[in-house]
């Protein structure tokens, strides 16, 4: 099965992500920070990235994707440029600001928001999985 790199710094959250997504059978691991995300996708090299926005710094999860997708063709993470990102975000629901995916200042694949509804999630990781095989 799958293997998913959740990177969220409430273990709440992490929970509420995690036992769905294990009941489905997918293999879960779990990084708190940008930087402890960007090392595991390089150790585990996951079949899809859950990232919350708003961990260390306000926009910790913007500067992940953008690092995991940075054009550069030398740069330390192009091996892992089409990983799918799912942003996790709350930021729909807690200020009137509205964002989607960019492939320049915003570059994930979808989005899910705060408090996650677990059918929505799975099936927006299906999917996001399926798209990724073709």
């Amino acid at each position: 099965m799958a293997k998913i790199l959740i990177i969220e710094d409430d273990p709440d959250m992490v929970t509420a992500l995690r036992l769905p997504l294990e009941a489905e059978g997918y293999e879960v691991y779990v990084a708190t920070s940008g930087q402890e995300g960007l090392e595991k996708v390089k150790e585990i090299e996951p079949d899809l990235i859950i990232l919350d926005v708003m961990m260390e710094t306000t926009t910790a999860g913007f500067q992940v994707s953008l690092q995991l997708r940075s054009p550069d063709p030398n740069s330390e993470y192009a091996p892992y440029r089409d990983i799918p990102i799912l942003i996790l975000t709350a930021i729909h629901t807690t200020t009137s600001l509205r964002f989607g995916p960019d492939e320049a200042y915003l570059p994930v694949d979808d989005f899910v928001d705060k408090p996650v509804d677990p059918e929505v999630l799975l099936q927006k990781v299906r999917t996001l999985l399926e798209r990724a095989k073709s």
